[in-house]
């Protein structure tokens, strides 16, 4: 089975994000979507919140799995037997910061790295930017799937 691991905070999950699984659920077997747990980050959502954002948006995709890790992502993709990492990339700026990500997991084990390029109407969005509209009553709802609602 190729399974890939998806990590991030998701915090909330976007339309970005959304694509990036949609597309990986082509390439591999099984993408497993994986909440980092940092104890030092202020999150605008719970765990719990960002899990069901994402369980909902993917309820009818049996080739998508959610879960939550801590720790090194290279010791998860271990533990679940993930053979590759799959990465989003938005800008320049997303494909320096992962090529070192990148290239660190690669050293400290034999897991493989895909990138997949974001699709341009969606290569704008990031989740600081959707709880910066949140925090400023802005329509968020055109940046996320129609899983992700604010109460």
């Amino acid at each position: 089975m190729k399974r890939a691991l998806f990590p991030g905070s998701f915090d909330p999950i976007t339309n970005g994000h959304y694509d990036i699984i949609k597309r990986g659920v082509k390439l591999f077997d099984e993408v497993v979507v994986a909440i980092g747990i940092n104890a030092d980050k202020k999150y605008m959502f719970s765990l719990e919140q960002r899990k069901a954002f994402i369980e909902d948006a993917f309820k009818n995709e049996p080739k998508v799995k959610i879960t939550t890790y801590e720790g090194l992502t290279v010791d998860y993709c271990k533990e679940i037997d993930a053979k590759f990492i799959l990465r989003g990339l938005r800008n320049p700026a997303d494909f320096e910061f992962e090529k070192a990500i990148a290239h660190t997991n690669r050293k400290l084990s034999k897991i493989e790295t895909v990138f997949l390029l974001t699709a341009a109407k969606t290569s704008y969005i990031s989740s600081s930017i959707v709880r910066d509209v949140i925090r400023n009553n802005g329509d968020y709802t055109v940046l996320v799937p129609d899983s992700v609602r604010v109460k």
